[in-house]
Order: structure tokens, then sequence, then C-alpha cells
């Protein structure tokens, strides 16, 4: 099990690339209300579930399509040949965070079968390790490019399609910080171990190892820093926001440190 209590965080940078495109706003870079770059939390997870399937060779639960690493097409398929003949909602719970990774880690809302046609349950699992989005500490220029096709991709070839133009989106540069927490009274429930802790602190220098798109070119993502925070008991020795505020980012990416709180020790990581 997990012994002291941790808090974490990742200053990261991005030049001319999208980190993290907007659905609802034509995929342009996530921002804040006042302009500043934003990176929502489910985007971090994605990026450190794809390390622990690729570099760990971890099972995880939620994978997406491109990366899949089994044979289970979807969630249900998956859940449904780990958990096979388990009927008690407890057992299922307890494998499932025993299977995968990320379950044990940030938790899952699990649609369990029940030992009854008819009276499925949805199991709630809470996960010990919580992680914040990542924003800037100023705004950031967003750049947008028009692009075009040289080649139809329908109809007899004589005009070009309403697909020809479209939009690209880019950070010019970005220094981005998000923050996180392992805690150790959940860490209990799902049996999140300090093994487990010592894996995720060896994967976050390598977040965007392996990540790079047509948004995303190679090297344009880059880890910083990682700020590992590790308390002296299981509750901690202050709460996790005067750890975190110990950390200033300046806009370039670039730090300062307030005096680490007593009783806890830091430890700072060079990325990858």
């Amino acid at each position: 099990m997990l012994n002291k209590k941790i808090d974490f965080a990742v200053i990261f940078t991005v030049k001319n690339a999208n980190p993290n495109g907007d659905p609802l706003n034509g995929n342009r870079p996530r921002t804040t209300l006042d302009g500043n770059g934003e990176i929502s939390d489910v985007c971090i997870k994605r990026k450190i579930r794809d390390r622990l399937m690729e570099n760990k060779k971890l099972k995880i639960f939620i994978q997406s399509d491109d990366r899949r690493t089994d044979e289970y097409p979807t969630l249900k398929t998956r859940m449904d040949s780990e958990l096979k003949g388990i009927k008690d909602k407890e057992d299922a719970a307890k494998k499932a965070c025993e299977t995968w990774f990320d379950v044990r880690a940030f938790g899952q809302v699990l649609a369990f079968a029940g030992d009854k046609k008819g009276e499925g349950v949805s199991i709630p699992v809470r996960g010990p390790v919580s992680i914040q989005g990542a924003y800037t500490a100023v705004p950031v220029d967003v750049t947008s490019l028009q692009i075009t096709k040289s080649v139809s991709s329908d109809g007899d070839g004589t005009k070009k399609s309403s697909d020809t133009m479209g939009m690209k989106h880019r950070v010019d540069f970005g220094a981005y910080c998000f923050s996180g927490s392992i805690n150790t009274q959940l860490s209990e429930k799902t049996g999140f171990s300090d093994e487990d802790a010592a894996i995720l602190k060896e994967i976050l220098p390598k977040l965007f190892e392996n990540d790079a798109s047509s948004a995303r070119p190679e090297g344009s993502m880059k880890v910083e820093k990682v700020f590992w925070w590790t308390h002296s008991s299981k509750k901690g020795d202050v709460s996790s926001a005067k750890v975190h505020g110990t950390l200033k980012m300046n806009p370039d990416g670039t730090y300062v440190l307030a005096d680490t709180p007593s009783g806890v020790t830091l430890e700072i990581i060079d990325g990858f």
C-alpha cells in the first residue's frame, strides 16, 4: 500500500503545436476566458495511460482505439472478459483494481451486470490519484492557418470538393503547469501501492514520448521539470494546496520555489 501522501507538479512547454484542441471551438487550442492556455485533465490522463501501456506494458482499462493493445474493441467486452464469472459487485471492483492500473489510480464507474438478468448496477471506484488541468501563467498567442488539399476526394475530379478548405491552429509558445496528488486513504481501497507511485513518477518526465501527430509535431511538446513532494506520513504534513503553492511558474517556463514545508521532501526530476 501507499505509506506516505504524495503531491506532484509538472512544467512543460509547447512550441508551434496544438496541445489540446477544443471541438466546440473549431479545434482551436483550449484557452480560459482570460486567454491563458488550458489543457484538460482528461487529455493529461490519456497521455499517462498511453505511456503506461507502451513504456511499462501495463494493463489499461480506458484505451484509445489507435493504441489498443488487446483484442477487445469496447469497454464492455474488455470488462466482461476480465470479470467473467464474478457476481458480487465488491468482488468485481476489487478485481478491476487489481487488473487495470488506471482503475486503481484514477478510479472508474464500472457498468456491472449483476447476478440477475436486468439488475445491472454501476460500481463507482474512487481513485487516489487526482490530476488538475494544465494552465499557462499568461495568455498565449494562437495562430490559425487556412489549408487546402491538392486533390479531390470524390466526384469526377473536375472540381474541388467542399472539404478542400480547412484550418489548422497552433500555440506559438506556452509554458504549462499541472498539479496532482495521491491520497493514501483512497489508495487503501483500490490497492494503489508505493510501487505504483514509483511507476507514475517514472513516466511523468516522458509524458510526450511517441505522442507526435499533425497537430503536435515531434519535439514540439517537452516536459521541463517534474516536482515530486513526499510527506512523512499517510495523512500528510500540510495541505496539498500549501505544497503546490510553493511552486510558481514564470511565463517562460522557469520557476521559483518557496521553502518546502517541514516534514515534506522534494525531488526535482528533469524532463526526458
